[in-house]
């Protein structure tokens, strides 16, 4: 009998599996990803909103589809919403924010502009990711609204039984 060893190397996904998920992301530093006029861009999407964002040093201004975002989400808690990714990064007045946002409503758009604003962030501030990541920030929410079956009242109501 002879004892036959293969020896493989680790390559790829293999190589990282081995490392710790902060090795991983230690072994890649991130670049910036900054355009010529000096912004940050990202495309968030939430149920059935899609909104392109783009961020730049500034003031801490935020404009919605060229309305101040107080005028434009008239609740408090869609504004709080929209700010979240900066007010946990700590860059509520050191960043201007630009973001067109269309479908779904106003609570999709909300969403779909914080999931946005953070990544854009990472793309300005690549050390961001840790601040925001935990938060849930940098995670696109998958549900939206479940089709109607035929033979249903909605996606799962039934038509009201009558026994005549």
């Amino acid at each position: 009998m002879t004892d036959v060893t293969t020896t493989e190397t680790a390559t790829g996904f293999d190589a990282l599996k081995g490392m710790g998920t902060a090795a991983a992301e230690d072994a890649a530093p991130r670049e910036p990803q900054i355009d010529a006029l000096g912004r940050a861009y990202s495309t968030g999407k939430r149920k059935n909103a899609i909104a392109r964002v783009w961020v730049k040093r500034g003031t801490g201004k935020i404009t919605v589809n060229g309305k101040d975002v107080a005028a434009y989400f008239a609740r408090p808690v869609l504004q709080m919403m929209v700010a979240q990714p900066l007010n946990v990064a700590d860059r509520a007045t050191q960043y201007d924010v630009i973001c067109t946002v269309e479908g779904s409503g106003l609570s999709g758009q909300a969403g779909a502009i914080r999931h946005g604003l953070s990544h854009a962030l990472t793309h300005y501030e690549p050390e961001l990711r840790k601040v925001l990541k935990p938060h849930g920030f940098l995670t696109r929410d998958s549900r939206v609204v479940e089709r109607k079956k035929y033979g249903r009242a909605k996606a799962r109501r039934s038509f009201q039984f009558s026994k005549r």
